[in-house]
């Protein structure tokens, strides 16, 4: 005989799966929420508001007392990208801790993670280009760096493009970066708790609770 709706089936032995389900049923009944992520992954193209919405789910892991770092991966080489940086500094405001970092991801993360203190990271894709530009080897520093995500004590937020959505591009070296880059975000939500998708300032939770 079938068990009614919501209870546990007297088949199963080992009840894999129960805790879940009851954590679901409760959320969709009002009963209590479910977990709030500490790791986060925050897809979106280029001007989707994903680094916005990063900003907003820093602020909201904030814990009394403690102040947010946010570590960029960008280096301003020229004007444009110094506009682009100045942006998105004036958007945040003062009560950031900056942390500029192009490589050593994994690193930066152990060192300043902390329990209630969040760290953004901003971006995933610059971070890949400057390791591929470096001539360091990407593949090893990005298993260090879904491994540190996974360990640091502090909750973490991290901004990657979503480039594989427009055309091929023409070029060999484009595609293996696009490639490449495709890797690595899914290694990394693979990894992460929770990874929410930003399309036209609009966000789409693919997994985990946010």
């Amino acid at each position: 005989m079938q068990a009614p709706c919501g209870s546990t089936d007297p088949r199963r032995e080992d009840g894999a799966g129960d805790d879940d389900r009851s954590l679901a049923f409760a959320a969709l009944n009002g009963g209590p929420a479910l977990p709030v992520a500490r790791s986060v992954l925050v897809l979106g193209g280029a001007r989707s508001g994903k680094s916005r919405h990063a900003e907003a789910l820093v602020r909201a892991r904030l814990a009394e007392g403690q102040t947010p770092v946010y570590v960029a991966t960008a280096e301003a080489r020229d004007a444009e990208m110094r506009r682009r940086i100045d942006e998105h500094r004036a958007r945040r405001g003062p009560g950031w801790v900056t942390r500029e970092e192009t490589v050593d991801l994994a690193g930066v993360l152990v060192v300043e993670s902390r329990a209630g203190r969040p760290i953004l990271v901003d971006c995933l894709t610059l971070w890949l280009a400057n390791l591929l530009e470096s001539g360091r080897d990407a593949d090893a520093a990005s298993a260090l760096l879904v491994h540190a995500v996974a360990r640091i004590p502090g909750p973490v937020v991290i901004v990657a493009n979503e480039v594989g959505l427009g055309i091929v591009p023409d070029n060999k070296l484009a595609r293996e970066f696009r490639d490449r880059a495709g890797l690595l975000n899914q290694a990394m939500a693979a990894g992460c708790d929770a990874v929410v998708l930003v399309a036209a300032g609009l966000p789409l939770t693919l997994k985990g609770n946010p």
